[in-house]
């Protein structure tokens, strides 16, 4: 997407543009406190955040970034849109700027993020996955689909031809569904935006084509900071049972169960799932064992 955002971006008034190389990183940040760093998943971008970040900005100096490639962010070196590499280049950012986050909010694939960025953070921060895309695809689509996105990502005008094949209201909403989550048609009007563009297009499929958690998840169970994994039961794009097993491999991990939420259940239930953040990292942080998750309603 063309940078500035235009106004009528969510939160576009919050938005900065940051050059640390490689890339040139689209950044939104708001609110006072201790640092929460939020990451999105692939095909996302900060707007994913819109309606969570206030909440949180109650308390905390809220921080959210598009990942390479995606939303605002301009990628600066095709090759560095693996797992590896965001991690490398989003602490490199962390540095530059100074930002000692004391969590980090990833959701799907960015939750992967999120837990090896802590790994490489001298703050030890506590880390949130929202729906945590922590686990490959079985069988043979294990083998296809990351052979289909290196191809897809390789071939000229990809990115372009599905824009436009895509980019509707209504195939954005069949896209969105299909996850099991529903949202409005303003919210579904964000991502057409997002997925008619073929620069966001193209970063989503190298993420894609280089992804790879083979050593993350050979490691969970040496990953020690707090944890809390937010599942929605709807969830059609990752199973609510991947973070049970990765919360039973993780030593200090706790899943949270929330009813009537799909895979994009922060954008559909931002106060709860809020409400859920506050109360681990208030917990995490030394409070009160009465501090507890609030339970879905």
């Amino acid at each position: 997407m063309r940078w500035p955002p235009s106004s009528d971006w969510p939160h576009a008034s919050h938005s900065e543009q940051v050059l640390c190389r490689p890339h040139r990183w689209h950044v939104q940040r708001m609110g006072q406190g201790s640092s929460v760093l939020l990451l999105h998943g692939t095909g996302g971008s900060t707007h994913s955040f819109r309606d969570l970040m206030p909440r949180l900005a109650d308390k905390h100096d809220v921080i959210a970034v598009d990942l390479p490639g995606q939303g605002m962010t301009q990628l600066g070196a095709r090759h560095r849109s693996g797992l590896r590499q965001t991690v490398d280049d989003l602490a490199s950012l962390c540095r530059a700027q100074n930002w000692q986050p004391s969590a980090i909010v990833g959701h799907s694939a960015g939750a992967a993020i999120a837990l090896q960025l802590a790994r490489q953070m001298p703050t030890r921060p506590a880390v949130v996955g929202i729906n945590a895309a922590l686990g490959n695809f079985k069988g043979m689509a294990g083998v296809l689909f990351p052979v289909m996105a290196k191809m897809l990502a390789m071939t000229p005008f990809t990115s372009v031809m599905f824009s436009r094949g895509t980019g509707t209201q209504a195939r954005v909403k069949a896209l969105i569904e299909g996850t099991g989550s529903y949202l409005s048609a303003p919210e579904i009007e964000l991502y057409r935006r997002l997925i008619a563009d073929p620069d966001h297009v193209d970063g989503a499929l190298l993420m894609m084509a280089q992804w790879n958690l083979d050593a993350l998840l050979a490691s969970l169970d040496d990953i020690d900071v707090p944890v809390l994994l937010l599942t929605g039961s709807r969830d059609k794009a990752v199973p609510p049972a991947t973070s049970d097993r990765a919360a039973a491999r993780l030593p200090n991990a706790v899943v949270h169960h929330i009813d009537d939420g799909g895979h994009l259940v922060h954008e559909e239930r931002p106060a709860l799932v809020a409400a859920c953040i506050e109360a681990f990292l208030t917990r995490t942080a030394g409070a009160s064992d009465e501090a507890m998750v609030p339970q879905a309603t």
